[in-house]
C-alpha cells in the first residue's frame, strides 16, 4: 500500500505544480478549478494510502524489500462474479441526471434508485452470522 501511496503524492504533486504554473499564465479560471481538484483528489487517495498502510503495516509482500515473488502466489481476495448492482446504480443516475433537465419528480426517483443500489452494493454478500 505504500507503493499505491507514492504513486498517487506523485500524481498530486504533478498537478499541484501544474496548477500554479497554469494559474500564474492563464487567464481563464476552468482550467485552474480542474487541476486544483485533480491535486485534492489524488491528494486525498494518496493519504488514503499512506494511513492504510500504517494502520495494516507492512503486511503485503509487495510492500517489504525483502520480500520473494513465491510470497504472492495464492489467493488475493474475494472478487464476486456479477452483479445487477452497477445497472440499477447507471439506471438510477441516469434518471437523476434526466430530473435535473426535465422534471424535479424525476430527480426524487433517481436519488431512490441510486439509493437501493448502494444499498444493495453494501449487503449484497453479507452473511447471515455477521460477518
Amino acid at each position: 500500500m505504500k507503493a499505491e501511496g507514492w504513486l498517487f503524492s506523485i500524481m498530486a504533486a504533478f498537478f499541484a505544480v501544474t496548477g500554479l504554473v497554469y494559474g500564474l499564465w492563464a487567464r481563464e479560471p476552468a482550467g485552474k478549478a480542474i487541476l486544483a481538484v485533480g491535486f485534492l483528489m489524488s491528494a486525498l487517495i494518496a493519504l488514503f494510502w499512506f494511513v492504510q498502510h500504517r494502520r495494516r503495516g507492512h503486511g503485503r509482500p509487495q510492500d517489504r524489500k525483502d520480500a520473494e515473488i513465491a510470497e504472492t502466489a495464492g489467493p488475493i481476495g474475494f472478487f464476486p462474479a456479477r452483479s445487477g448492482y452497477p445497472v440499477l446504480t447507471a439506471v438510477g443516475v441516469t434518471v437523476f441526471a434526466l430530473g435535473v433537465v426535465f422534471a424535479r419528480w424525476l430527480v426524487v426517483v433517481g436519488a431512490l434508485v441510486v439509493a437501493l443500489a448502494v444499498f444493495g452494493f453494501i449487503f449484497q454478500f453479507r452473511d447471515d452470522d455477521g460477518g
